[in-house]
């Protein structure tokens, strides 16, 4: 239609001209039609023969980056739908990890969005440690010259909520840098949020990065559940794959005082890759009984329909299926109260520090449970939020276990109120999902977490079910041939009841697979005896290791284990080295920039 409307006018162009422009624009996606257009605009206003040289010059600086830190894969899907979308209206985009930026690149930067998950409780996601650390250090630049945005993703049970990105943001700013765009700070359920925040986002730098005016007029989409951005399978976080549970086997003792079971899920016929240090997301199912409870409290039917993100489901479905009962948060508490009118818990939201002192032992359903009341079945859903799913560190190498998926899965379980209560998966899985059933799953690749290649010893850290990605890792290696050394740490309560995998370690170690195995089992003797003190008793030996170029991996518990074990390591590169602490924290800085110290913890 466009050319037959050219035709028809007044046109500078032949019949000829225009034939051969409509068969070349035909092969054009729309990013290469607008460069053509901006290329020829350039030309018009520029000289002879300077003038493609210049325009293209002018694309080649016109460019966007955008850069996401991830702790679980949600900022990087986040950022590669931004890309997609700035694409769409022509900009020109560079998408990197902010583990891989160099930092020396920030001065020249004149276009930046940053896309940042926040970790535990207000630092950045691992990847984002060494840029955070740069850009509150003496070395950052002045960026006065800078215009940017920050999108942040985090978790509103969490005390400091989003504090990495306001943390770049006001950083940013105090640098000299121009915030074109302001910042939204979105809680776990941020899909719609973050359309809405890219669209506004990408029209503010459009002015200045459009390659080309033609484009005003187009429409911008967020692309939908059925892209695969980011992925190199079909099936993600929005699209997952039914699998079949194949083994659940509980790994500890008897007398243990953990519930720890070895999973096996079949991936049969589905194509999904995974490589050591990805992670898997499991959907699952409320227990039947909460929800019933919970119908009860409320005097609900569960028949009665409810809108849930456009979709139309029975409200027992919705409680089943999408809503989470199991983690509390204080925004389920406010709006809670609210709907019910209830005057103490409208009281108790007014107190940040009391609220999160009540929810620290309750679940979502305890909060329904003790205070039950009436309201209607859309207020309750509209107060909760959707399930989100939980990852889990791969333990399995498809080098050896093909198209199956392993799991170490560490029940929660606790009695509370009167009633046992379960994690969310954790109970799903090992007590309420049957050998030869479907669950929903995904891989979540995680590329901050990688072996090195084959002739690089590693040193791994991973007490509990932090042995999981390792077990993955030994088995690579074993099925490759190695000949890189492989050093493993672990630890927990008792040798007898607790010792994760004891048979397959001792049979890595006896072929020589695993050149050395640490164990800490702390409540084994008088003093307790953890894996940091394991680490301090080899320091000689730990810091030849680095000096040969070992890699150094943390897998478990973030809130405290990995906190003692990075200080025990910086304790023996300081007695092994004689470095100063300031000199030995810049080490390991180091280090993680060149990708030798990587953690996966939670």
């Amino acid at each position: 239609m466009l050319f037959a409307s050219l035709a028809a006018q007044a046109s500078p162009l032949s019949a000829q001209q225009i034939k051969d422009l409509q068969s070349l624009v035909s092969q054009l996606n729309p990013i290469q039609q607008a460069w053509v257009s901006g290329y020829l605009a350039a030309a018009a206003q520029l000289a002879g023969g300077q003038a493609p040289v210049a325009a293209q010059q002018s694309n080649e600086s016109a460019v966007l980056t955008i850069l996401y830190g991830s702790q679980t894969g949600n900022a990087k899907t986040v950022a590669s739908k931004i890309k997609a979308v700035a694409e769409q209206q022509g900009i020109s985009v560079k998408l990197a990890d902010i583990g891989s930026y160099k930092t020396t690149q920030l001065a020249k930067e004149k276009y930046l969005l940053i896309v940042t998950s926040t970790y535990g409780e207000g630092e950045p996601p691992e990847s984002a440690v060494a840029f955070h650390k740069f850009l509150f250090s003496k070395k950052a630049p002045k960026l006065d010259g800078l215009q940017y945005a920050v999108l942040g993703l985090g978790d509103t049970s969490y005390e400091f909520f989003c504090k990495t990105a306001i943390d770049f943001d006001e950083q940013l700013a105090a640098l000299g840098g121009k915030r074109l765009h302001a910042r939204a700070d979105l809680d776990v359920d941020y899909a719609a949020q973050a359309a809405s925040w890219t669209e506004t986002a990408v029209q503010a730098f459009a002015p200045e990065l459009k390659q080309s005016a033609g484009n005003s007029a187009q429409v911008i989409a967020w692309p939908g559940a059925t892209a695969t951005v980011g992925h190199d399978s079909a099936y993600n976080k929005e699209t997952p794959y039914l699998a079949e549970l194949s083994v659940n086997q509980k790994i500890t003792g008897r007398d243990s005082t953990k519930d720890v079971r070895h999973i096996e899920i079949s991936l049969a016929d589905s194509g999904i890759a995974y490589q050591p240090g990805d992670s898997l997301g499991v959907y699952f199912l409320n227990d039947e009984l909460v929800v019933e409870a919970i119908l009860a409290a409320t005097g609900l039917n569960g028949a009665t329909e409810v809108q849930l993100a456009g979709q139309t489901y029975s409200l027992k479905t919705a409680l089943t299926e999408q809503l989470e009962l199991t983690q509390s948060y204080p925004s389920f508490v406010e709006k809670y109260a609210q709907a019910t009118a209830n005057s103490e818990l409208l009281e108790l939201v007014k107190d940040k520090t009391a609220l999160r002192q009540y929810l620290d032992n309750r679940q979502t359903l305890d909060v329904i449970l003790q205070n039950p009341a009436p309201l209607t079945a859309q207020q309750l859903v509209d107060a909760l939020r959707k399930q989100q799913p939980r990852l889990y560190s791969i333990a399995s190498s498809q080098a050896e276990v093909g198209d199956e998926v392993h799991l170490t899965l560490g029940v929660v379980r606790y009695d509370a109120f009167g009633s046992t209560h379960f994690g969310g998966a954790s109970g799903f899985l090992a007590e309420r999902l049957e050998e030869g059933a479907a669950l929903k799953v995904f891989v979540e690749h995680n590329d901050n977490f990688r072996l090195p290649d084959h002739e690089t010893p590693v040193i791994m850290i991973g007490p509990g079910t932090g042995i999981a990605p390792f077990r993955a890792f030994l088995q690579e290696r074993d099925q490759a041939g190695a000949t890189g050394q492989n050093w493993l740490f672990f630890g927990n309560p008792h040798f007898t009841q607790d010792f994760l995998y004891q048979v397959e370690l001792q049979d890595y170690l006896k072929r020589g697979v695993l050149s050395k195995l640490d164990v800490a089992f702390s409540r084994d003797q008088a003093q307790k005896v953890y894996v940091q003190d394991k680490l301090r008793l080899k320091a000689e030996e730990i810091w030849t290791w680095l000096q040969q170029g070992a890699y150094l991996y943390i897998c478990g518990d973030g809130n405290k284990m990995a906190k003692d074990v990075h200080q025990a390591l910086l304790d023996i590169v300081q007695q092994q080295a004689g470095f100063s602490a300031e000199e030995a924290e810049q080490y390991f800085d180091d280090l993680r920039q060149a990708k030798r110290y990587q953690k996966d913890v939670y």
